[in-house]
């Protein structure tokens, strides 16, 4: 088992949603992963600043450079409490953990390190991370400006921390549209929509809302076919909706996967 996975919906108002982290490393050595587009040491100074708020600790940036690849075995040889995926472009994020999407979760068991996930970092924990878009078959489901520069809803590999796939920024970007609609179309088994200001701290089949806004459980709802028929209402041929219930701070969420009817 890794020392923890916890999700964090973006946001910057709220330093208590790193105390799952926190608590988990011990306080510590914190490693901030984060895709540098050019402003790498501001957007660095800026977590560094939140986790400080949040509590002891000693945060160290670890910069990707767009296009580059971070390597998981830096975690084996420098002694890390955790790790904190920072935010930014989910695609970009996506891209420069592809080479260690197996590794690092490996890497994580085996030191016991803890993972927190901030906006991109919380989408890629997922075994199916959907990384952005704002059209399903050119129909909208969310703003257009939430769209990670992408135009159809794309899901793609995630590290795989956690079974369900994970949206972000829900309430004040209008995302919950997305994650609902990659349920329905089964695109993604089941999944969780983090408002901003707001943490998810998983253990094992269950989870905990803190911070100031609400997770939102996204499961779906199958309709099985008597025959089978072309349909164009799902890639797995059923007729599927989904059904999301809201939790607040101090609430547990049950994050096992429901059976199909």
């Amino acid at each position: 088992m890794s020392g923890g996975v916890s999700l964090i919906g973006g946001g910057w108002d709220a330093p208590e949603v790193y105390g799952p982290l926190l608590r988990a490393a011990g306080g510590g050595r914190i490693g901030c992963v984060l895709v540098d587009e050019g402003d790498g040491e501001e957007q660095f100074a800026r977590y560094a600043g939140a986790l400080r708020r949040a509590g002891e600790c000693e945060p160290v940036a670890l910069p990707v450079p767009v296009g580059g690849r971070f390597e998981a075995d830096v975690l084996v040889t420098d002694g890390w409490d955790g790790i904190l995926v920072c935010g930014g472009l989910t695609p970009a994020y996506q891209d420069v953990f592809a080479g260690c999407l197996e590794r690092l979760p490996e890497v994580l068991a085996e030191r016991g390190i803890p993972y927190a996930g901030f906006s991109a970092g919380a989408a890629l924990a997922a075994r199916r991370a959907v990384l952005g878009g704002w059209l399903v078959d050119g129909v909208p489901v969310c703003p257009p400006d939430t769209a990670e520069d992408l135009e159809e809803v794309e899901v793609r590999p995630g590290l795989g921390l956690v079974p369900f796939a994970v949206d972000v920024h829900a309430a004040q970007w209008g995302t919950l549209g997305r994650l609902v609609a990659a349920v329905s179309r089964g695109s993604v088994p089941y999944g969780v929509a983090l408002d901003e200001n707001t943490v998810l701290e998983v253990d094992g089949g269950t989870g905990r809302v803190g911070g100031r806004g609400q997770v939102h459980l996204v499961r779906p709802v199958h309709v099985v076919r008597p025959t089978p028929e072309p349909s164009d209402d799902g890639p797995d041929g059923r007729a599927a909706g989904a059904v999301v219930r809201s939790y607040a701070p101090g609430e547990s969420v049950p994050l096992g996967q429901p059976p199909l009817p």
